[in-house]
């Protein structure tokens, strides 16, 4: 039987990694993610994981030895954040690409110039064309239940996945947590299953020169292993709650009965819309919620289910892709554009660099959207 503990996020995620017992961890710690590399260097040395530890010199290097084990059919385990991520980026494409189930934790923090501690998703969101998939938790018990999980889809379909929490909002901040017991994991997340690799008894090349056919070839099988990640999750999910009891999806709705205009938001900020649904729903506005959880695979079918009969969307994101519009705004239009009759989005930026999200400015981009606001530039909230 598992117990239940008083963790933070970071800790929580460390929990999680010891529940996995990986067999190669390889971390360069940042800010706000060191609480992370802390706690499994702990477990570590306590001898409550059986992983081999490798302190490196960067971050780059970090998701080197990652991908070199990975590569040996090892289960493999990260933690990082902001520039950390933006430094492994030259490798995470060569992770996706050779197809290795590499799982990470990315603690969500803003990128510089000019410096911040405070959490935003531009880190994680920058990374989106890498081939990883990407699942952004809001709370420390989901980050706990969302690692086990992506080590059972990335090793299924055979892709990286990213793992973000909000920085110090999740990574820093204790709650009690249910923590299941090793068997209980062991019994929902089998041994990785056989797969091609390297074997030093049997020298090959990974990475080699091709053709331009073949790397299209390449791209494409990893771009349907992408769309089968999808139906993974949505079992994984399933089996998860059926062993577990509790539930996740690619998309979390609040309140989205008869609501005019859907408010959408992922991680942290998501807590704070809901509040601000609620007294917009006192006021007599018909407004809900629809919390986005996993942005690769992006849910393109069930938003447009869940979106159904809502005359307005109104993104609230902690990212910006400057010169065009927020990412996440971006890839609801995409999603959406098919639907004949589909809502207008409208794309609202706030809480960069950990400014904290209010329910007031959650209302103020409501209010302003059910004006039209933010459909053709970026509206951005909460600033002089």
């Amino acid at each position: 039987m598992g117990e239940r503990k008083v963790l933070t996020g970071a800790y929580a995620a460390a929990e999680a990694v010891r529940l996995v017992q990986p067999d190669v961890v390889a971390i360069y710690p940042i800010t706000p993610s060191t609480g992370v590399a802390e706690r499994v260097a702990d477990l570590c040395s306590e001898g409550k994981m059986r992983a081999r530890l490798v302190r490196v010199e960067s971050e780059h290097s970090a998701i080197s030895v990652l991908m070199a084990a990975s590569a040996l059919g090892a289960r493999t385990f990260s933690a990082t954040s902001s520039q950390g991520l933006a430094l492994m980026h030259e490798v995470l494409h060569w992770t996706a690409g050779a197809r290795l189930p590499v799982v990470m934790v990315n603690a969500n923090r803003g990128l510089a110039a000019p410096w911040v501690l405070g959490p935003d998703h531009q880190d994680s969101l920058s990374q989106r064309d890498t081939g990883w998939m990407q699942v952004y938790v809001a709370s420390g018990q989901e980050l706990l239940d969302t690692v086990v999980q992506a080590y059972r889809v990335a090793e299924e379909v055979l892709l990286p996945c990213l793992v973000c929490m909000d920085g110090f909002y999740i990574s820093h901040t204790a709650e009690p947590l249910e923590v299941p017991s090793e068997e209980e994991v062991a019994a929902f997340l089998p041994p990785p299953p056989p797969r091609p690799g390297l074997d030093p008894n049997s020298p090959a090349a990974m990475g080699a020169l091709v053709d331009g056919a073949t790397y299209g070839r390449i791209r494409a099988l990893e771009h349907r292993a992408m769309a089968e990640a999808e139906e993974a999750w949505a079992r994984a999910e399933e089996e998860f709650a059926r062993a577990f009891g509790r539930s996740y999806a690619a998309l979390e709705g609040y309140r989205v009965e008869g609501a005019e205009l859907l408010l959408l938001a992922m991680g942290t900020a998501a807590s704070t819309a809901r509040a601000a649904v609620d007294s917009l729903r006192d006021q007599g506005v018909a407004v809900g919620l629809v919390r986005l959880r996993r942005f690769r695979p992006f849910p393109s079918g069930a938003l447009a289910a869940m979106v159904k009969g809502a005359a307005r969307v109104a993104v609230l994101e902690r990212s910006i892709s400057p010169g065009h519009q927020g990412i996440v705004a971006s890839e609801v239009r995409a999603a959406l554009y098919p639907a004949p009759e589909g809502p207008e989005v409208s794309g609202f930026v706030l809480g960069m660099g950990g400014q904290d999200v209010t329910p007031e400015m959650v209302e103020e981009a409501a209010k302003a959207a059910l004006k039209g606001e933010g459909r053709e530039e970026v509206t951005w909230v909460g600033l002089d």
